[in-house]
């Protein structure tokens, strides 16, 4: 079995996708409202599970976010989780009410 992953946005279903050996294996759910981009569901097929592919899909959905300029609000609770172990996003994250990076 090859290892070969890729994540795309589906601006269609507004979600990131992350396909492995060009299948669906996963995706992150968000919805814009102005310039914050609003995870709310994050999701890994069982077929896919133990490969890290959560956190494939969440570097590089966070990274694209940041990349467009746009600011990481995690409802999401494990893009919530992503966030709080790999804190060099702190500038561009609002976290919802109730929540921190703690």
């Amino acid at each position: 079995m090859s290892d070969e992953t890729r994540v795309v946005r589906n601006d269609d279903e507004s979600r990131y996708e992350v396909f492995a050996d060009d299948k669906l294996a996963g995706f992150a759910a968000y919805t814009e409202r102005g310039q914050l981009t609003v995870f709310t569901h994050t999701e890994i097929d069982d077929a896919f599970g133990g490969r890290g592919l959560g956190k494939v899909l969440a570097k590089a959905a966070l990274d694209e976010v940041v990349e467009r300029g746009r600011v990481i609000v995690p409802v999401c609770p494990f893009i919530a989780g992503y966030l709080r172990k790999n804190p060099g996003y702190g500038d561009h994250v609002r976290w919802p009410d109730g929540t921190s990076a703690e």
